[in-house]
């Protein structure tokens, strides 16, 4: 008779699947709460100690780690010595192993756990478990994920569980454990330093395949870091189709833009570049503000708010195309109204939640690069007026709004903002003079009277003086250039004033 032995977690479809594998012959053995709801399924089970001889001790640290357990899945059937070895110690043959492991993730992101109470959740026996039988594919089933149950149980039934089914069983065991260790190894890393480590690894869950990348010949999926992470990785779909690659990094671009303003705010992306921007005693009002900086470049864009989205904002957002509509909350009201564009993806999202992988990652040919996330907020008393103006504030207060979005744009990169709507935007562009007079050309007579942010220093006064030209009153920019005076120099000839900050935002 075969043996399966089962120690899971996750408790989900686990009396069919005992239920299943006992209808196929399977002697089934489990460690103590596996056993619990076996049996309180009326589904016959044995203890794993029948298999080693030995007690469960230590609270159940030590319970699985016995040549009992570890023989029986790691003899190689097509080897006498093995098997005889088996023979001798009088020790049995296990078949299948169905394990999931301790939820640590969940217990070590939680607000109030403690370092013991995480500690705790480190499984030790299952990942021993699972890589053994892992190894031992070619003889012994392993089983990770509940959401196999079925498919196993067909493949037994059928004598289909061939080589490739085998092999996958054993990939998806090892991505298992590969990502259980990633999360306990970012756990432990926590508090100890600014310094990377000399290996470093990360943990997705699949949220959703998508059905192409940024490209219909590219494939790719979406991954979340974590059970809740929130953000993208923890929204949810109110309505729309299927979501695609472009949509969730556009998503991503203009809720992390909204999330910095503590304001009412209302974001416009295209291709991960803010097409509009705004800040207002409602969103309903910042929408409309976003939406006048650039109607053309709207049209088809992706909206973000960091309020509840309500019934008299999502009047405005169906009057054009729009791909994604993101928020931290879709009230009931808005509902029916975001409807009459039934392909429109809408999204509820909360602010991200505390991760154990809060890193911003790019991938390179061969690598990856990793750094910490750009979340310097705008903070006046350490920046410096260099000109002999300083700026009143009504200007220090729209400087604050532009230098919060300037660190969104794509570098090089320019905002215009005047009476808290960014008016104008340069991003991406080789020159930053050239950033300048696109944000000036779109702005038009709204640079009138307007602030202007760059996200790097001024190499010229060039770039300065087209700003000054077009009407702008104010400047915020790092600073930092050899020829800070001439720039300086030019401000001061206009009248204008100019602040510093000693910090750049590149966003590449």
């Amino acid at each position: 008779m075969p043996i399966a032995l089962l120690s899971v977690s996750d408790k989900t479809g686990l009396p069919a699947f005992a239920r299943g594998l006992r209808r196929l012959g399977y002697e089934l053995y489990a460690t103590s709460s596996t056993l619990d709801a076996i049996q309180e399924a009326a589904v016959d089970a044995h203890p794993v100690s029948d298999l080693t001889g030995f007690p469960e001790m230590m609270d159940g640290r030590v319970k699985t780690l016995h040549p009992g357990v570890h023989a029986g899945i790691l003899a190689r059937r097509d080897k006498p010595e093995h098997m005889e070895a088996l023979a001798a110690h009088g020790l049995r043959e296990i078949d299948l192993v169905c394990c999931n492991l301790y939820p640590f993730v969940e217990a070590a992101t939680r607000p109030d756990v403690t370092f013991e109470e995480a500690v705790e959740q480190i499984d030790i026996g299952g990942p021993a478990m699972i890589r053994a039988a892992a190894k031992n594919h070619e003889s012994v089933v392993v089983v990770v994920r509940p959401e196999r149950y079925s498919e196993v149980l067909g493949a037994l039934n059928e004598d289909a569980l061939d080589e490739v089914m085998r092999r996958r069983l054993a990939a998806e065991a090892y991505a298992h454990t590969s990502a259980y260790d990633a999360w306990i190894a970012a756990y432990m890393r926590e508090g100890l330093g600014n310094g990377f480590p000399a290996e470093l690894s990360f943990a997705g869950l699949l949220t959703q395949p998508l059905k192409y990348g940024e490209n219909e010949h590219q494939r790719a999926a979406f991954y979340r870091f974590g059970p809740d992470p929130g953000g993208l990785g923890g929204a949810t779909q109110v309505q729309g189709g299927p979501i695609g690659f472009n949509n969730i990094q556009d998503a991503s671009a203009a809720y992390q833009l909204v999330l910095d303003y503590d304001q009412p705010a209302s974001a416009i992306v295209k291709h991960m570049n803010p097409s509009g921007l705004a800040v207002a005693e409602n969103i309903a009002k910042a929408y409309r503000l976003a939406y006048e900086c650039d109607k053309v470049s709207a049209f088809g864009g992706i909206v973000a708010v960091n309020r509840p989205l309500d019934r008299t904002t999502a009047e405005q957002i169906v009057q054009i195309v729009t791909h994604v509509v993101i928020a931290p909350l879709v009230l009931d009201e808005a509902k029916d109204v975001l409807a009459r564009r039934k392909n429109m993806i809408v999204l509820a999202a909360d602010a991200p939640h505390r991760t154990l992988f809060d890193y911003d990652v790019r991938s390179v040919p061969g690598g990856f690069l990793v750094q910490d996330w750009d979340r310097i907020e705008f903070d006046q008393s350490k920046f410096e007026a260099v000109t002999q103006r300083v700026p009143t504030a009504a200007e220090w207060e729209q400087l604050g709004y532009a230098w919060l979005a300037v660190k969104h744009v794509k570098s090089n990169a320019i905002v215009l903002f005047n009476a808290g709507a960014a008016v104008g935007v340069g991003a991406g562009q080789m020159s930053r003079v050239e950033a300048v007079q696109i944000a000036v050309r779109r702005a038009g007579e709204r640079a009138r009277g307007s602030v202007m942010a760059s996200d790097a220093f001024f190499p010229f006064p060039d770039g300065l003086e087209e700003g000054i030209r077009a009407g702008v009153t104010a400047v915020i920019q790092p600073g930092g250039s050899m020829r800070d005076a001439d720039v300086v120099a030019a401000a001061d000839a206009a009248g204008i004033a100019m602040v510093t900050t000693g910090q750049r935002h590149f966003r590449h």
